[in-house]
């Protein structure tokens, strides 16, 4: 009997992406088989920590320990209040320099290309590289600029990367969208009333591009969690992982091996 490729979509968020610990901590307990993966803005960040190895305890370890002024290297405004060399750094090493190609588990991370107002998903190159492009916030962090192009946060036109879950493989993707639009609380900060504003206009593309196609899609309750409340990373880690538990009787299922329709009858083989 054929086993099914499991994929996951981890999406966009800011510190609302925090819960995607949560819910890859929740899988590898129950042991649900994480073939593939994709990321797009914070769900890439997340997504390359794991797809390189690296365990949801020590996430979390990290995650609730980081200080701002260990990623946070702040620019005189122009098109960006953060220059994001910093946190390009921490990705490089914290993932080994790998190029996504030499990942534990086939990764695949979305940005959105300015000059060709197109979404691009990354499938080679350097893993810190292709974080930095997805996690670039309009108006929060410096566009990511390369030959290929000016990128910035994949979340504009893909919130939740399902498609590129598919293109890797997964025959089941569990999307998790932590940006989906709940009573937003009253903004705090620049990058609080850029990443609601940025939701809002989220929603058709999002609609649109199929981001509810995921055959299991989790939307761990984060009303009370803001874009830049990173201080909040383990009430956000928490609720991704009881949106998971919630959920794992219908992923359980959702991952079971391919019934005898999908496989090829022993009998039939013998006389071919």
């Amino acid at each position: 009997m054929a086993k099914r490729t499991v994929g996951v979509a981890l999406g966009s968020g800011g510190a609302k992406g925090f819960a995607h610990v949560g819910v890859l901590k929740a899988l590898d307990e129950h042991h649900i088989p994480v073939d593939v993966v994709a990321g797009s803005s914070m769900g890439s960040l997340i997504g390359a920590f794991y797809s390189t190895g690296m365990r949801t305890n020590f996430m979390e370890r990290l995650a609730c320990s980081m200080k701002w002024r260990y990623w946070v290297d702040l620019t005189v405004p122009r098109v960006g209040l953060i220059q994001g060399e910093k946190i390009r750094q921490m990705v490089h090493m914290l993932t080994r320099g790998l190029n996504i190609e030499q990942a534990d588990k086939p990764l695949a991370i979305v940005a959105t290309e300015l000059m060709s107002k197109s979404l691009v998903v990354f499938r080679t190159g350097l893993i810190a590289d292709a974080v930095r492009a997805s996690i670039s916030i309009p108006g929060v962090f410096v566009p990511f600029v390369t030959p290929e192009g000016i990128f910035v946060d994949g979340g504009v036109l893909e919130r939740v990367p399902v498609s590129a879950a598919k293109s890797l493989g997964a025959d089941v993707v569990i999307g998790v969208d932590v940006g989906y639009p709940q009573r937003n609380s009253v903004p705090e900060t620049m990058l609080d009333v850029v990443m609601q504003s940025i939701d809002i206009m989220q929603e058709t593309v999002y609609t649109q591009r199929g981001g509810d196609d995921a055959d299991v899609l989790l939307r761990p309750d984060l009303a009370q969690i803001g874009t830049s409340h990173f201080q909040k990373a383990a009430q956000a880690i928490a609720l991704g992982y009881e949106a998971a538990l919630a959920a794992m009787p219908e992923i359980q299922q959702k991952v079971q091996t391919s019934t005898d329709s999908d496989c090829t009858d022993p009998a039939h083989s013998e006389l071919s």
